[in-house]
C-alpha cells in the first residue's frame, strides 16, 4: 500500500504505507516535515493536511474532536484534515494529500 504527499514546496512523495498506521505517522516517519507535536492524541493541529477531492469522501467522518482541534488551524478548507485521525486501510491505497501551511517543523522555529 502506498499513499502520494504533495509537500509545502509542491514535491510529490510516494511513500510506502502500512495498515492500521496513522496517516500522520507515516508522513514523519518517511521523514518529511510535519511537526506532529501532540503525536497523534487530537491535541493541535500540527499535522493539518487538504485530501483531494476524489479521497475526502471515503475517509471516516469528521469526529467533533477533529472539528475543533481545525478549528484552531490556519488555512482550513473545506478538504481539510488532521492525518492523525486518518487510518490506513486497503479502502485508502493510493490516499492523495497535501502538506497544509504552517505545518513544518521550520514553522515552530520561526515562531
Amino acid at each position: 500500500m502506498h499513499i502520494f504527499v504533495t509537500d509545502r514546496e509542491g514535491a510529490r512523495h510516494r511513500l510506502e504505507a502500512l495498515e492500521g498506521f496513522r496517516v500522520m505517522e507515516i508522513i514523519r516517519d518517511w521523514g518529511l516535515d510535519i511537526k506532529a507535536e501532540c503525536g497523534g492524541a487530537c491535541a493541535c493541529a500540527t499535522c493539518h493536511v487538504y485530501v483531494d477531492d476524489q479521497w475526502h469522501g471515503r475517509l471516516a467522518p469528521l469526529a467533533e474532536e477533529e472539528e475543533d482541534m481545525l478549528d484552531s488551524a490556519f488555512d482550513v478548507e473545506t478538504n481539510s484534515r488532521l492525518s492523525c485521525q486518518i487510518l490506513m486501510s486497503e479502502e485508502l491505497n493510493g490516499l492523495e494529500l497535501r502538506l497544509a501551511p504552517g505545518t513544518g517543523k521550520e514553522d515552530r522555529e520561526a515562531a
